[in-house]
């Protein structure tokens, strides 16, 4: 992957200890605007995280504590937003995860239009449906479906190297 998969650093997680990782469920809308994201709750499948281009604004929260609890009832995973959010504890208390570029107060528009499960680019990275999404207090990386076999073989190399590493410096530290 090149460490290309790496959503721009201002995309984090609107609550400590936020995590999320699974298959990415696309929806592309207009600047604060979130018909769309009611849309994709119809049709999204528990394990899916929802991925959202809103244009990167800032301005109007494209969802918060309400569509948050529906989103957990319906076992969605989590929320990544190239927009803003809001009700930031309130989700937190819930368990759901969302990672988003801002938080604010002010609430969306619902007029639409939007698109489901169409690629699109949020913080920098082409996300297509499917696509695999992983985030924590450090980011969020998204991996191509079609890469995803590769990179987790990668990962778990770099996971037993760094475990001998650690390892390795505890031993000098003793």
């Amino acid at each position: 992957m090149e460490r290309l998969g790496a959503l721009d650093s201002r995309i984090q997680a609107s609550w400590p200890g936020a995590k999320v990782a699974g298959p990415a469920f696309t929806v592309w809308t207009r600047a604060g605007d979130n018909a769309a994201i009611h849309a994709a709750l119809r049709i999204a499948k528990p394990g899916d995280v929802i991925v959202v281009n809103g244009q990167g604004d800032e301005s109007r929260a494209l969802l918060g504590e309400l569509i948050g609890g529906r989103a957990a009832a319906a076992g969605i995973a989590g929320f990544v937003l190239d927009g803003a959010v809001r009700d930031a504890a309130d989700l937190g208390e819930i368990g759901m995860p969302v990672f988003a570029r801002a938080c604010t107060p002010a609430g969306p528009y619902k007029h639409g239009p939007g698109r489901l499960g169409v690629t699109i680019a949020v913080g920098g990275v082409a996300v297509s449906l499917g696509d695999i999404v992983v985030g924590d207090a450090d980011g969020v990386v998204v991996v191509p479906q079609a890469d995803a076999e590769v990179v987790a073989t990668a990962a778990e190399a770099v996971f037993v190297d760094e475990a001998k590493r650690r390892e390795a410096i505890a031993t000098v530290r003793r």
